[in-house]
């Protein structure tokens, strides 16, 4: 694929899951592919394996030495690496290392990134930023309070990213996949196994999902096109909305 032949790509979280999908998948298309992970191992396999390079470390502060590793630009940024926690009930006992470790990965970590990417971005007119949220940041996910509010708040940014500096060459995508095959969708726990597993979908299609809609030059990226359905019915109706999924919430209280 021409947009994506011979770039420079970083992609985070990529040790397994949908990262490493999307790293095989840019490294497929002849990309040059930073691999980073909090886990140095798994960097490594992964990269070794695409023929790339291993970058671990936090993914708030590793665009400086993947730029050097590329040598000297990055022009694709995939935001992928994100936590999830089970629970998060406001009447339960507040789990704030919970709330801010996902307000730093979920969110932060695509802000500082950003603030990191834009000044060479926007020198050279060009530079595509993708953000790996999830359908619960147009939706919302029982049983998952941190996790739904930090992908709101992860889609709003890429929305804002977009919206602000498109016509400036910048180029933003928001992944928005329901269940994935992946660690995190396990991390879930019974709100998962009852809302995700039963329509998951491998990591590879995530990636296809991706390159199509960047051949399309598409902001939305929906690995499970129901979604966009979902999407429509909550905003033309939200009470109805908020009853259906009141029923999934009573469901999983009782499956607990």
């Amino acid at each position: 694929m021409g947009a994506v032949q011979g770039a420079n790509v970083v992609v985070t979280g990529a040790g397994g899951g949908i990262g490493a999908a999307l790293a095989r998948r840019f490294a497929a298309e002849g990309a040059r592919v930073v691999v980073n992970d909090l886990d140095a191992d798994r960097a490594k396999s992964v990269a070794e394996e695409i023929g790339g390079v291993a970058v671990p470390g936090d993914a708030s502060a590793i665009v400086d030495e993947a730029r050097d590793a590329l040598g000297g630009t990055v022009d694709v940024y995939c935001a992928n690496a994100g936590v999830a926690f089970e629970g998060g009930d406001a009447a339960e006992p507040l789990d704030e290392k919970a709330w801010t470790l996902s307000w730093d990965v979920n969110v932060m970590a695509h802000v500082r990134a950003a603030h990191a990417l834009l000044p060479d971005w926007l020198e050279r007119g060009s530079g595509r930023f993708v953000s790996t949220v999830s359908a619960a940041g147009l939706l919302t996910m029982v049983g998952a309070a941190p996790y739904s509010v930090t992908k709101h708040g992860a889609y709003a940014f890429a929305e804002w990213l977009s919206l602000t500096y498109r016509h400036r060459g910048i180029k933003v995508h928001a992944i928005c996949p329901q269940g994935v095959r992946t660690d995190m969708l396990a991390a879930t726990g019974t709100a998962g196994d009852l809302v995700l597993r039963p329509t998951a979908i491998e990591p590879s299609a995530v990636a296809e999902a991706l390159f199509q809609g960047i051949a399309e030059d598409r902001f939305l990226i929906l690995p499970h096109p129901e979604v966009a359905g979902y999407y429509q019915a909550r905003a033309a109706d939200p009470d109805r909305w908020l009853s259906g999924m009141n029923h999934l919430q009573q469901k999983w209280e009782a499956a607990r």
